[in-house]
């Protein structure tokens, strides 16, 4: 367990330091399978961004209630983008400071880097303060295109960063600048942005979609997590995995003193591994899934290292 942790904590690292190891899917199953609560990392030469950088709380098709449920008014559904999110700072129509996102508080400064009119535009027509943030992607057919647009920013020549093929888009801009989101992402296209609204944006890499309150009145009413903000979240899809029996379910105590299930399966392989045990993770989980013995489910390797049982299948 200790070695998964340390995987963990150095996968977080390198994802806020803008240079990600690990996909979000792996990363999720991973820290879930290992109760793994940590979130943010720490960085170095770090600068604090004007406004908090909020992360999405994340739910799976057929797993979870839509937090959302019941909200009369419109909603809006954009694309999950899969890139390197970032921060920028304009003040009197210009270019201010850059970040990477780091642990949503404080990033490491990359404003050297955007001197030009590529990813973002330096000079806008809006002399106003405000923050916009977004995601800095690459085209899914370069390999690992999540990885080549994160690692490009923490190159040195900046002449190498230009001669990348990124783009930037936007996807937030506080503090709002009209009564609508969409409005927003409308005002920031007039300013020469890309924004995440206007396309499904299918040429990058995406892991799922969002969903948002237009109303930005509604959405500051509904307030924030210690995490996320709670007028937004994330859908995803979970793996299919590979199908088998479950034979038993044992308790098992780590050294923590932790008594967790795990489930005893009928052996199958994944990924070239034998699998006859997958962690079940609590009890409530075991309800959620409606587990029963001799029920056939899917397991997944989380994060290429921990069997998880995803689901029930019969």
């Amino acid at each position: 367990m200790t070695d998964i942790l340390t995987k963990l904590q150095k996968a977080s690292k390198d994802y806020y330091e803008g240079s990600p190891t690990m996909s979000d899917d792996e990363f999720d199953l991973l820290a879930e399978a290992s109760n793994f609560e940590e979130v943010g990392a720490p960085v170095s030469n770090r600068v604090k961004h004007t406004y908090r950088m909020f992360s999405l709380q994340k739910y799976y098709v057929g797993e979870s209630t839509n937090p959302l449920e019941g909200y009369s008014k419109d909603i809006i559904e954009t694309p999950k983008l899969d890139g390197a999110a970032i921060s920028i700072f304009y003040s009197d129509g210009k270019v201010k400071q850059v970040l990477t996102r780091g642990d949503g508080f404080e990033g490491l400064d990359i404003t050297s880097k955007f001197t030009s009119n590529k990813p973002i535009p330096y000079s806008i027509s809006n002399k106003s303060d405000f923050q916009i943030t977004g995601e800095i992607v690459a085209p899914k057919e370069i390999p690992n295109a999540r990885n080549y647009a994160a690692g490009a920013l923490n190159l040195k020549d900046t002449q190498e960063f230009l001669n990348r093929d990124l783009t930037f888009i936007a996807y937030n801009v506080q503090p709002h600048i009209s009564e609508s989101y969409s409005s927003d992402m409308d005002i920031l296209t007039s300013l020469g942005f890309n924004v995440v609204t206007k396309k499904d944006w299918n040429e990058f890499p995406t892991d799922g979609r969002v969903f948002r309150l237009d109303d930005n009145a509604e959405f500051k009413k509904y307030g924030q997590t210690a995490k996320h903000p709670r007028g937004a979240y994330a859908l995803k899809v979970r793996t299919e995995g590979v199908p088998t029996k479950l034979l038993d379910v044992v308790w098992q105590t780590g050294k923590s003193g932790k008594v967790t299930p795990v489930a005893i399966l009928d052996p199958i392989e994944i990924d070239g591994a034998k699998i006859s045990q997958a962690t079940l993770n609590n009890i409530k989980y075991i309800e959620d899934l409606g587990l029963e013995i001799g029920c056939t489910v899917a397991v997944e390797r989380a994060g290429g290292i921990i069997p998880r049982v995803l689901k029930r299948i019969l």
